[in-house]
C-alpha cells in the first residue's frame, strides 16, 4: 500500500526544514546556468540539450540527499558529468520516445513523460545501470502509478499559479519542494509489489 500524495508532500516539507536556504540557492544556480545558455542563439539550445541529462542526474542526486537526510552540497548538481555519456544517452532516449508517442496524440506523450519520470533517480541509486535499462525499469516501476503521479502534479499546478502572482519569486521555494516530493514518490513505490507486476507485464 503506497502513501497518499498529501503525506508525501508533508514528508518533503519536513525533509526541507532547515535546508530551504541551501535548496533555493542550489536550484537558483542551476536555473542561472540554464538561463544563460538560452540567450545564446542555436548553440545555446544545443548546449542545453546536451547538458540536460547530466544536470537532471545532478538535481536528482541533490534532491535525494535532502530527502534521505544526507549531506547536501551545491556541487552535487554537477555529479552527472562524472557519468556524462550515460546521462546524455538516457535523456536523449527519453526525448526521442516522448516525441514518438506524442506523434500519436498528446495523451500518449504525457503518459510517456510520466513513465520515464523515475529514470534519473534509478540511475543515482544504481550507478551501474545502463540508459535503456533505466528507462525500462522506470516504465516498470510506474506501472499502476501513472494516475497517482499525474494527480500529484495537479496539486503543484495550483501552487504554480500562485507563484506566477508573486512575479515568479515563489518558484524559488516551489521547485525544490517539487523535486524532493518526487523523490518521496520514487522511494514510496520502488519496493511496492506493483513494481514486480509491472516488470512481469512489460516482458
Amino acid at each position: 500500500m503506497t502513501t497518499e500524495n498529501t503525506k508525501l508532500m508533508q514528508q518533503a516539507r519536513a525533509s526541507l526544514d532547515l535546508k530551504w536556504g541551501m535548496a533555493i540557492i542550489t536550484f537558483l544556480i542551476y536555473n542561472i546556468i540554464v538561463g544563460s545558455l538560452s540567450i545564446i542563439p542555436i548553440l545555446g539550445s544545443i548546449g542545453a540539450l546536451i547538458l540536460a541529462g547530466p544536470f537532471a542526474y545532478g538535481l536528482a542526486t541533490f534532491s535525494m540527499a535532502i530527502s534521505r537526510n544526507q549531506k547536501e552540497d551545491i556541487k552535487q548538481i554537477f555529479e552527472g558529468f562524472n557519468n556524462f555519456a550515460n546521462c546524455l544517452i538516457a535523456y536523449l532516449l527519453m526525448v526521442l520516445y516522448v516525441i514518438l508517442w506524442s506523434l500519436l496524440f498528446i495523451i500518449p506523450g504525457i503518459i510517456a513523460v510520466i513513465s520515464y519520470s523515475m529514470v534519473f533517480y534509478i540511475m543515482v541509486d544504481e550507478p551501474e545501470i545502463g540508459p535503456e535499462a533505466a528507462l525500462r525499469k522506470s516504465k516498470e516501476m510506474m506501472y499502476g502509478y501513472k494516475w497517482k503521479f499525474f494527480r500529484l502534479n495537479l496539486r503543484f499546478l495550483g501552487w504554480s499559479l500562485l507563484c506566477i502572482l508573486t512575479l515568479g519569486i515563489g518558484f524559488l521555494w516551489l521547485i525544490p519542494y517539487m523535486h524532493v516530493t518526487y523523490v518521496k514518490f520514487y522511494e514510496d513505490i520502488k519496493n511496492d509489489p506493483l513494481a514486480e507486476i509491472g516488470s512481469q507485464y512489460s516482458k
